[in-house]
């Protein structure tokens, strides 16, 4: 692997680093995305190449271990790419019929651009130079174009060319998911409107969204159509001359049942591919998108990490567009990359978010949108398990119902499992917090007295109904949750699920009924009548709020503040002694279960659990809602807890590394960047062992930038000001970023050498306040303002 500044290159063809290439190098607009396969190779066990639309899900029952279950799924699309080539009465050239005496992948993420180059050797000194350009329109995201280049060396003669829409596709690409049923599209019709352009339709079998697919074919020579059963196809005959290019052109429009303002997806697919413009124009205007998206999300960080981040950018930016804010989709935790979590948005945008919200705050609207319209169906939630308010699920899809898994399989036993993480009920929290960062940072008062408004009451009033009062401490419990740390999900022998007081969810749900009572307080008067009226909202429940946001338990055991309340009770683990044996130990939960054991006896976690609560809030804003809560949280007892969680951690997870460089950065501790660059590093080195080749880590990309954005710059959006506060760290000690805030564009903040650099573009903007540790400083629009920074 290659790397410069604006490119990602892979030289060699790697059977067993393919679906990892396939995954990276991923081309995508927001709405549509293709996974970086080859177009000559067929899924199997070595490529896969999925195409999948963003909130595109199916629902489908399987038999697994003698149980009917239920699983909704992103489904993959009819693929678009295939396009083979052979001589007269050859196989089909692949890399698997061919030698390949050399081959190389470039992803240009500068213009959004995948480009291909290989030789394959023929035999008797015939050598055939296939070049392809790739991408995925990012101004009209309807759209995708492959040029595809032949040049033959030591031969002449007809070169046989065949592109093809295929509609047998099923979701197959996650191993552990193949005991369920795949096949997702069902009456699957091709067909043509002249020799060039062909089209194919289908439908989703349970969610009956259809499907339209339209194809035109440009070659040298003329094209001629034929009918398979699921594939439309279309061959040309190229005749070769050596040392003479010959080029075939494949432009296709994808729409579906959901696309607004279109009553029929097949007409518009062929309406739109033969309006399109040749390959050269697309490029042109392609170019132009991508160029835009850069200047609004401009990130300059020097070195190997610099060009990671951009990488993770470029990822970000092709799953959430700004075409995201047209559509009614919400995070998908692995991207638009790949099947693994079957496409599901969990929490993740809580990680994801906060970067946003200073880019791209129309396409954070979006996604909270997809929130608020879900929001019956979270009420209906909280009432199937007797409760008032909000219970949003742990792994949402289609239409906001539990999609959580009833089982899950070990791969390492073979064994499936019972699956509780439905029991994170704490994904309320990652919702109500990202309204508020939305808001704090747009200034969009607007949807914070309306849609916000009616989201953190409902999650307030869950939180309040959910706590029970304990006598014996005098404080309110939460309990039968399953915290962020997710390996713990029963106390050890017990009959059912759940854990009580889990430090984070009880924390958290504080900050929403605190941050709720404070919302409600600064309504309009006429709008805070409305509000009341509807949701019948009275004293009684509000000063019941109060009461549980002041009273929550939170449990300490050896000085440290305590993931669940019998945490400290559980067993210590021999964690010498499972490297020694295992190596990696990431996937801790599985050896422990091959084993016939179980994590839930022991003092171990998959990933941060009370230390999300240093990433979520500021050191000063995690002391005032201790505090709040009747408990001192001083310095040395947050660093006490930071030490022993640092080593009952196994980063079973991507974000783990995320979350401990960044709590780690800002206790000015010197293995921060080691945790740091285990962030950086999750997906490109595929540090969790074969899963990045399913679909890429979206928390955990765009947590990076966060890290860079508001991490070290202590930077907090709250009381109509800019809060910085940067922590010094010296494997990277310049920086610079832009940012959109309250209305300003292209803000730009840089630091380097202990200066912090403030740039606010000329507009009729009103100036920034900048608040730091030991001043005040307000920046007009058209000023640059340079601050030395303290020691």
């Amino acid at each position: 692997m290659t790397v410069t500044s604006w490119t990602w290159e892979y030289d060699g063809y790697e059977p067993t680093g393919e679906r990892l290439r396939e995954s990276l190098c991923t081309l995508g607009n927001g709405y549509l995305a293709t996974r970086g396969a080859l177009p000559e190779c067929t899924a199997d066990d070595v490529h896969y190449p999925g195409t999948y639309a963003a909130g595109c899900y199916n629902r489908l029952t399987s038999k697994v271990a003698g149980r009917r279950v239920e699983n909704e799924d992103m489904v993959n699309l009819p693929n678009w790419l295939p396009l083979r080539f052979r001589l007269p009465g050859q196989e089909w050239i692949t890399p698997y019929t061919a030698e390949v005496l050399d081959h190389r992948h470039v992803l240009h993420l500068s213009c959004g651009l995948l480009e291909r180059r290989t030789r394959f050797g023929l035999g008797a000194g015939r050598v055939l130079t296939v070049r392809q350009q790739r991408l995925v329109h990012m101004a009209d995201p309807h759209l995708a174009a492959l040029r595809t280049e032949f040049t033959p060396d030591g031969f002449t003669g007809e070169l046989q060319v065949e592109a093809a829409l295929d509609g047998s596709v099923t979701n197959a690409g996650v191993p552990r998911y193949r005991d369920l049923d795949g096949r997702h599209l069902t009456h699957v019709h091709t067909g043509t409107v002249a020799p060039d352009t062909a089209w194919l339709r289908c439908r989703t079998r349970t969610s009956d969204i259809r499907i339209a697919l339209a194809a035109r074919l440009i070659a040298d020579e003329p094209v001629s159509d034929a009918h398979e059963p699921s594939r439309a196809v279309q061959r040309t005959r190229l005749q070769l001359t050596p040392g003479r290019t010959v080029t075939v052109d494949k432009t296709v429009a994808v729409h579906t049942s959901h696309d607004p303002a279109i009553s029929d997806p097949l007409r518009a697919a062929i309406d739109r591919v033969v309006a399109a413009p040749g390959f050269d124009d697309l490029l042109e205007t392609h170019l132009t998108a991508w160029d835009q998206l850069w200047r609004r999300a401009d990130l300059e960080v020097p070195g190997e990490a610099g060009r990671i981040l951009r990488l993770h950018l470029f990822h970000v930016l092709q799953t959430l567009s700004p075409h995201t804010a047209d559509l009614d989709v919400g995070v998908p935790a692995r991207g638009l990359h790949g099947e693994s979590y079957r496409g599901h948005v969990f929490w993740d945008e809580l990680f994801v978010l906060p970067y946003l919200n200073l880019h791209f705050p129309e396409v954070s609207r979006a996604l909270l949108r997809y929130r608020h319209r879900r929001l019956d169906q979270a009420r209906g939630s909280a009432r199937a398990i007797g409760r008032r308010g909000a219970l949003y699920p742990w792994q949402s899809g289609s239409d906001g119902r539990e999609e959580t898994q009833q089982l899950h399989l070990n791969p390492r036993s073979g064994r499936w499992l019972p699956d509780h993480s439905r029991l994170q009920h704490h994904v309320g929290s990652a919702i109500a917090y990202n309204v508020w960062q939305y808001c704090e940072a747009s200034g969009d008062t607007e949807f914070l007295h309306t849609k916000g408004a009616e989201m953190l009451l409902q999650i307030a009033r869950f939180w309040a109904d959910s706590a029970t009062w304990d006598d014996q401490l005098g404080r309110h419990r939460i309990k039968g949750v399953v915290g962020p740390d997710e390996y713990h999900e029963a106390y050890p022998h017990a009959a059912e699920p759940g854990l009580d007081d889990n430090t984070y969810t009880n924390v958290t749900a504080a900050w929403v009924l605190t941050r709720t009572l404070e919302v409600l307080r600064t309504l309009p008067e006429p709008r805070r009548r409305e509000l009341v009226e509807r949701t019948s909202l009275d004293d009684g429940e509000l000063e019941q709020w109060e009461d549980v946001s002041r009273t929550l338990h939170v449990p300490f055991h050896e000085g440290v503040i305590s993931q669940f309340e019998g945490y400290g009770d559980l067993a210590e683990l021999d964690w010498d002694g499972y490297r020694k044996r295992y190596d990696d130990i990431r996937r801790l939960d599985r050896i422990l279960e091959a084993e016939g054991d179980t994590v839930n006896r022991y003092q171990a976690s998959k990933q941060a659990d009370v230390l999300m609560l240093g990433y979520l809030f500021s050191p000063a804003e995690l002391r005032f809602l201790f505090g709040r809560l009747g408990y001192r949280l001083d310095e040395e007892t947050w660093h006490r807890t930071v030490d022993y969680y640092l080593a009952r951690t196994s980063h079973g997870s991507t974000l783990s590394g995320l979350v401990h460089g960044w709590v780690l950065a800002r206790a000015r501790r010197a293995e921060a960047w080691t945790y740091c660059q285990e962030a950086l590093r999750g997906d490109i080195a595929d540090l969790q062992g074969g899963t990045t080749g399913e679909g890429i880590h979206l928390g955990a990309m765009a947590g990076t930038l966060d890290l860079v954005q508001r991490g070290l710059t202590g930077l907090e959006t709250r009381s109509g000001a800019l809060w910085l506060d940067p922590v010094p760290v010296p494997e990277l000690s310049s920086y610079g970023f832009s940012l959109r805030y309250q209305g300003h564009w292209g803000v730009r903040l840089r630091l380097e050498h202990g200066c912090l650099h403030i740039e606010v573009p000329s507009s009729d903007r009103s100036p920034i306040d900048v608040r730091l540790p030991d001043r005040a400083v307000s920046v007009e629009p058209g000023e640059t303002c340079r601050l030395v920074l303290p020691d």
